[in-house]
């Protein structure tokens, strides 16, 4: 979208310097990415991130304006936990980049989330291609290393002691998102904790560190409460759901509170029309909707081709939503003049006594195939994979 820098980005393009970003990854953080690193940031315009901006501050307003019960009714009953906060520590939303009728390159909001993203790594990704191609840094967040360190350590560790504070996950060294955990721990100085490594006692929860029992007062929360139960053989000492002395950073009702459940509330240009699956209208037609459950992660249940079979044969369709089918543009040019797809993920933060939520940083990813997945794409492609944005005037 930005021909001078994607020119000289692809000009100077080569497989050692590609080796070399995701060296810089690996000697930041300790460990390999175990996702795929893209070769090649995307370059956007300053109009285009108007326009990110100009949807997002519009969905913040409709959310903030919706009852309290509304919210409430996308909990399901077996996932509340107590203690509920006014609003999240964490906000991302997830536009695809596509082009309008008249050829004009928009955002197409395709998901949004009160839940923690790779907001370490990202940071981190982003000097990574600056170091590597010192071009860009003229195009760098604006947000000073500082600034940021001290946002994020003001929004999880708080007045807190960092060894207070853990970062929960369940099983982390097998998420794909581990670098996350490993920068987190460097940039914050808290440790990642296993879910089945905590302990209780009464309404305490405490975790061994360095030999010794350490109470956890802030829990930033990486779990995907939803998923435990199909977790086979799955044994903690704490619920989620008891009333214990932590403060969630966020809290995992927000999880739910800003999913999809939201899509069929909203209304802009950039957000494509959704409803329920249990409200949808005959006047519309399934071949234009994308079939998707309401709480399901990195993809998982999405049936880009439903057919009336296939909803018919859904007993809990109030779980599910159909979202008008978004069409992403091949507009990024990779070194042999194929073109790739992208969506861009807007990392906010929200801080307790904010009346709105700030923007750290973002994070792109890149494809090829029918959805925005590195497992949908041909071994061999190229600009796929994780990513980052960068921003200029043109």
């Amino acid at each position: 979208m930005i021909s001078t820098y994607r020119k000289k980005f692809n000009q100077e393009f080569s497989q050692e310097k590609y080796n070399q970003v995701k060296e810089y990854l690996k000697q930041k953080s300790g460990i390999e990415p175990t996702f795929r690193i893209s070769e090649s940031p995307l370059f956007l315009t300053k109009d285009f991130k108007a326009k990110l901006i100009e949807a997002s501050e519009s969905i913040i307003d409709q959310i903030k304006a919706l009852p309290q019960n509304v919210l409430q009714n996308a909990i399901p009953d077996n996932c509340r936990v107590p203690n509920d906060t006014e609003k999240p520590h964490f906000f991302t939303i997830d536009f695809g980049i596509c082009k309008n009728e008249n050829g004009e390159v928009e955002p197409q909001l395709i998901e949004l989330q009160a839940f923690p993203s790779l907001y370490a790594f990202q940071r981190v990704f982003e000097d990574a291609f600056c170091d590597v191609y010192p071009f860009l840094s003229e195009l760098r967040n604006t947000i000073s290393p500082e600034d940021f360190k001290n946002h994020l350590r003001g929004l999880i560790v708080g007045e807190e002691n960092p060894e207070n504070v853990v970062l929960l996950e369940i099983y982390p060294e097998k998420q794909k998102t581990a670098i996350d955990f490993a920068l987190t721990e460097k940039l914050l100085g808290i440790k990642t904790v296993c879910l089945t490594r905590v302990k209780k006692n009464g309404r305490k929860l405490y975790y061994e560190n360095e030999g010794q029992l350490t109470e956890i007062k802030r829990i930033y929360n990486r779990v995907i409460f939803d998923e435990l139960d199909r977790i086979p053989n799955l044994k903690t000492e704490f619920d989620f759901r008891e009333d214990i002395d932590v403060k969630w950073i966020t809290h995992p009702n927000w999880f739910f509170k800003i999913s999809k459940f939201l899509l069929p509330l909203l209304q802009h240009p950039f957000v494509p029309k959704s409803y329920f699956l249990n409200e949808f209208p005959e006047t519309e037609d399934l071949k234009n909707f994308v079939l998707k459950p309401l709480f399901s992660f990195a993809g998982s249940g999405v049936n880009l081709n439903p057919t009336k079979e296939i909803t018919d044969a859904i007993e809990d369709k109030q779980n599910y939503i159909l979202q008008r089918k978004v069409v992403y543009a091949p507009i990024f040019e990779d070194i042999n003049g194929d073109f790739s797809k992208a969506e861009i993920r807007l990392l906010y933060i929200w801080p307790e006594n904010n009346d709105r939520p700030i923007l750290m940083e973002n994070l792109a990813r890149m494809t090829k195939a029918a959805m925005v997945n590195v497992d949908f794409n041909k071994k061999d492609a190229i600009w796929i994979g994780s990513s980052n944005a960068f921003f200029a005037d043109e």
